[in-house]
C-alpha cells in the first residue's frame, strides 16, 4: 500500500494524545489526502490553517463527501511542544512528531521548499494529484471542483 508505505503504518489523531488511526483506513478508491507541511513558527500557516480547516469541514458536512478527504499534518516544529500546539488548532491527522525521518523524506519527495505547503495525493494508489492545493482551496474554497485535475 503506497499510502502506508509514506506515512507508515499509524497517524496521530490528536495533539498531545497517543490515540492513532491506522493509515490504512484512509485508502480508497474516490478519497485523497492532503499532506499539509507547516509549523508554528511559520506566520504564513497561521494565515493558511483556517481557510484549510474551513474547506476541510465543508468537505466532511457534504453529504457522500466525508470521507473523500483527509488531510495529514507534517510538522516542522523545532520541538514536540511546538507541534502539540500546532497540532491541537487542527481538526484533522498528524504524521507524528517522533517520525522526524520520514517527515525529511517526505519532504524532500514532494520538494517542499516552503511553508505552509499542502500536497494532494489519490489515497488509493499514493499517485500525486497536484503540489499547489493550497492553490486549488484559495480558488475554490467552497470545493465544488474538488478533486482538482491531476497535475493541475
Amino acid at each position: 500500500m503506497a499510502l502506508v508505505e509514506l506515512l507508515g503504518e499509524k497517524l496521530q489523531k490528536k495533539a498531545g494524545e497517543e490515540e492513532t488511526v491506522d493509515t490504512s483506513s484512509l485508502v480508497g478508491e474516490g478519497r485523497y489526502v492532503g499532506l499539509y507541511f507547516s509549523a508554528l513558527w511559520c506566520p504564513p500557516c497561521h494565515g493558511f490553517t483556517p481557510n484549510l480547516a474551513r474547506f476541510y469541514l465543508n468537505l466532511k458536512q457534504q453529504p457522500g463527501r466525508a470521507e473523500a478527504f483527509e488531510v495529514v499534518l507534517v510538522s516542522d516544529d523545532t520541538d514536540n511542544d511546538a507541534f502539540v500546539q500546532h497540532f491541537g488548532r487542527m481538526p484533522w491527522l498528524a504524521l507524528p512528531y517522533s517520525e522526524r525521518q520520514k517527515k525529511k523524506d517526505l519532504c524532500k519527495k514532494y520538494e517542499v521548499f516552503g511553508y505552509p505547503m499542502l500536497v494532494l495525493l489519490d489515497a488509493s494508489s499514493g499517485d500525486l494529484i497536484t503540489w499547489k492545493a493550497r492553490d486549488r482551496i484559495r480558488e475554490d474554497p467552497e470545493g465544488k471542483n474538488f478533486p482538482w485535475k491531476k497535475n493541475d
